[in-house]
């Protein structure tokens, strides 16, 4: 069995929902509280031990971070160094950071696709706008040593069974119209994936929370269900695929708090309740919150 020494991070959308905050910043970069999600991610991905980590950018967004891309980081060493060294790179020595542009919006599928020439074994996938947290830590903290696990989970999976991985968190009946909902075998398995289904015929409470692990064919198998055809569902035909065939394993990441930045409501609720969470400001947070609340007319 191949190592996992790949991940794509998927951050090539125009992110209109964020309009017109995303106008000067890709949403991928915009922070939890003071540090960006692109940060957490790279960290993560670093933390399940790959080499390599794929930003699928768009042209604008590649443009923004070139500067990054290049050099790791824009600041001299003496600009704040009350923080740790991490806080202000993109990335590590001991990975490599390497940017691929999407030329369209395309969906999942068609992003996964962009880097895929030059990985040759099983590889991660993590959506650039999903953050999966466990341990509220403040910037103090940064860097891969303190990252959140679950991409790890994931690849200790794939090492026990060998199949794909898809991570999945469980979410208020309410919300399952808004995601791929999953549906699990007698086997312990994923059966299928559900797109946005009616809430009352979603097959579980259990959404895709965007990680995977997926096999090397994943080329040839993307190849099979072409954007012309199957659109934004181009990953949902995949992953389908793989559960009706090669099989579909998963991993349920219950005790992991999932943030979305990608549209400004979500986005604000997970400042809020992050900051509430964490040691250092969540006391100060929590008594403004209180305050302010008793203030409202």
């Amino acid at each position: 069995m191949q190592d996992v020494k790949d991940a794509i991070i998927l951050a090539g959308g125009m992110g209109t929902r964020m309009l017109p905050a995303s106008l000067y910043m890709p949403k991928e970069t915009m922070p939890l509280v003071d540090t960006p999600i692109l940060n957490h991610l790279i960290w993560e991905a670093s933390k399940a031990g790959v080499e390599r980590i794929h930003l699928v950018l768009s042209e604008r967004k590649k443009k923004i971070l070139d500067s990054f891309l290049e050099s790791g980081r824009i600041f001299d060493s003496n600009i704040r160094t009350d923080l740790p060294s991490e806080a202000l790179e993109l990335g590590h020595s001991q990975v490599e950071i390497i940017g691929h542009i999407q030329s369209e919006a395309g969906g999942v599928g068609d992003a996964i696709a962009v880097p895929l020439h030059i990985i040759e074994g099983p590889f991660l996938v993590l959506l650039g706008d999903n953050l999966l947290i466990k341990n509220h830590i403040g910037i103090k903290e940064s860097g891969v040593e303190y990252a959140s696990e679950a991409s790890l989970d994931l690849v200790n999976k794939y090492r026990e069974t060998g199949l794909s991985i898809v991570g999945v968190n469980s979410v208020p009946k309410e919300d399952l119209d808004k995601y791929g909902v999953v549906e699990f075998s007698e086997k312990n398995r994923v059966s299928k994936i559900v797109e946005k289904p009616d809430i009352e015929d979603s097959p579980s409470n259990y959404v895709l929370s965007g990680r995977y692990v997926l096999p090397r064919n994943s080329n040839e198998l993307i190849k099979s269900f072409p954007l012309s055809e199957y659109g934004e569902l181009q990953s949902i035909a995949l992953l389908n695929h793989l559960a009706e065939n090669e099989g579909l394993d998963y991993v349920k990441f219950d005790n992991y708090k999932l943030y979305d930045s990608g549209n400004p409501i979500s986005w604000l609720k997970s400042q809020i309740d992050h900051s509430l969470l964490r040691e250092d400001i969540g006391e100060e947070i929590r008594e403004w919150l209180n305050d302010r609340l008793n203030d409202s007319p």
